[in-house]
């Protein structure tokens, strides 16, 4: 917690149906709006394959944005939930299914938390490509609580599939900038 009582908390984004980038402003905004809440910085977009399906679906669009929060991890959670619902995502999804949009809770500051609605960090953050680099380009110094250092775990996943995509393809849809003061 700094001194203004926020939280740094991370989300992962990511889509593969519609018009992704047009769903990642849609879920700024409404990050944005959230009480004691405002968006800190966010990566670059990556374009990476669908991990542990069997169907063929689109690549998705992933990023990874910082919030300084006030809220709880678990109303962080059901707020992120309810952007996704407003999208058109419904969790009864099957896991590795299409989406609309998928907002991911990866860690709430130094939180450790294993609820049956939360687990924190993100139990599968560190095995993630689509994760790992947007969140590297964001925060490279971060210790991930109890599994470490970002940086050694880059090198875990380098055989999967990302591309980090050009300004250009963001500047087309408005969102160029990828930092946030």
């Amino acid at each position: 917690m700094n001194s203004s009582g926020l939280v740094r908390a991370y989300l992962a984004f990511g889509a593969n149906l519609g018009d992704p980038f047009a769903a990642f402003a849609r879920a700024m905004e409404a990050l944005a709006a959230l009480p004691d809440t405002r968006p800190a910085a966010r990566s670059s977009f990556y374009r990476s394959a669908p991990l542990g399906v069997t169907d063929k679906q689109a690549d998705y669009i992933n990023a990874v944005i910082a919030l300084d929060t006030g809220l709880a991890p678990q109303a962080l959670l059901d707020a992120l939930l309810a952007v996704e619902a407003a999208g058109g995502r419904s969790r009864r999804d099957a896991a590795p299914a299409p989406r609309t949009i998928d907002l991911d809770l990866l860690l709430h500051g130094d939180t450790v938390l294993s609820t049956p609605t939360l687990t924190l960090p993100h139990p599968r953050l560190h095995q993630r490509a689509f994760v790992l680099l947007p969140l590297a380009e964001i925060a490279p110094g971060i210790v991930i609580p109890g599994i470490g250092a970002l940086a050694p775990l880059l090198e875990t996943v380098r055989e999967q599939r990302i591309v980090r995509l050009e300004d250009t393809q963001a500047q087309a849809k408005g969102l160029a900038e990828p930092a946030i003061a």
